[in-house]
Parts: structure tokens; sequence; C-alpha cells
């Protein structure tokens, strides 16, 4: 085999392995790519659902007449499963109701009532 020969060989030998891992290469971006998206997908699927959590909350103790829920602001943690109940009310009374109506509105979460009394 002549030199030029063999030389031609070994390049094609090394553009066929470069052609390979150019190949597998490709394949596990676009495998992490596909995670990524997934992953992402699932973050915001539980964004969404603390969302509505809160919506629900807060529709629920608007809607409860025995509750002035002028006053109130609802946060959800979906990572900490908390709903977080912050503002006034104008009795005790409102604010253990407050506390009673999102933990109806909120199963399987935490309910940190950090409600204030403050008159009307």
């Amino acid at each position: 085999m002549t030199a030029i020969s063999k030389l031609g060989a070994l390049a094609l030998l090394a553009l066929s392995a470069a052609c390979s891992n150019t190949a597998d290469g490709v394949k596990k971006d676009a495998e992490i790519a596909a995670d990524k998206s997934a992953e992402a997908a699932a973050n915001a699927g539980g964004a969404m659902g603390a969302a509505m959590e809160t919506a629900d909350v807060k529709t629920a103790l608007t809607a409860d007449t025995r509750v002035d829920a002028s006053g109130i602001n609802v946060d959800t943690n979906k990572d900490a499963k908390t709903v977080t109940l912050n503002g006034t009310v104008p009795t005790a009374a409102q604010k253990t109701l407050a506390g009673e109506v999102a933990m109806s509105k909120a199963p399987g979460y935490s309910i940190v009532n950090n409600l204030t009394i403050k008159a009307p």
C-alpha cells in the first residue's frame, strides 16, 4: 500500500470516527434538551397549581359573607405546600374563620394565618 493510500485510509477512519462522535453528541444534546423541557413543563404545571390554590382561597374568602376579605392577601408556596394569609380583618373570629376557609379550599397545604385584627 502506498503512503498516499495509507494516509487516505487514516483520514477516512478519522472522519468516520468524528462523524460517529458528532452523531452521538447530537443525540445526547437532544436527550438533555428533552429532559430540560420536561422539567420546565413540570415546574410550570406546579406554578399553575399554586396559582390555582391562591385563586381558589381568595375567591372563597371573598364569597364568604362572614369574612371581610378586602384586607386579606393570599400567597401560595408550591414547594412548601403552604398557603399564607397576610393582612387584616376586623375580628379574631374572622381571622379564625379565614384560616378555616383557606384550609377547606387548599387540601394538602399547610395554612399560615398571619392575619392581624384591626377594628374597622
